[in-house]
């Protein structure tokens, strides 16, 4: 059985809701919108729960079939992690008054 820590594979933030669903066999994509869903609602507690599990769940190990390959990873938001690309700035001509 799988030891409950935090998920260094499937990590947003810390990772400890993908490490919640690697322990329970749930979704983490589902917990995370529970979450979100819990937060926004009110629910006062999920913020400081979420703060002390990150504090207190021990870190995760990557699974075994990512430690042999130098993959890429990404963020759920395409760019790569570390330095998101920036798309460079288009050059246009100081007197083109033509959009007014």
């Amino acid at each position: 059985m799988r030891k409950l820590a935090k998920s260094k594979d499937n990590a947003v933030i810390f990772g400890v809701l993908g490490g919640l669903g690697e322990y329970f066999n749930i979704d983490p994509v589902l917990l995370r919108v529970v979450v979100v869903v819990a937060t926004f609602i009110g629910v006062g507690a999920t913020v400081p729960i979420y703060l002390i599990l990150a504090l207190v769940m021990p870190d995760g190990e990557a699974s075994a079939d990512n430690t042999g390959s130098k993959k890429k990873q990404t963020s759920p938001f395409g760019s790569p992690k570390g330095k998101p690309k920036r798309k460079e700035a288009e050059k246009i001509e100081e007197e083109d008054w033509s959009d007014f």
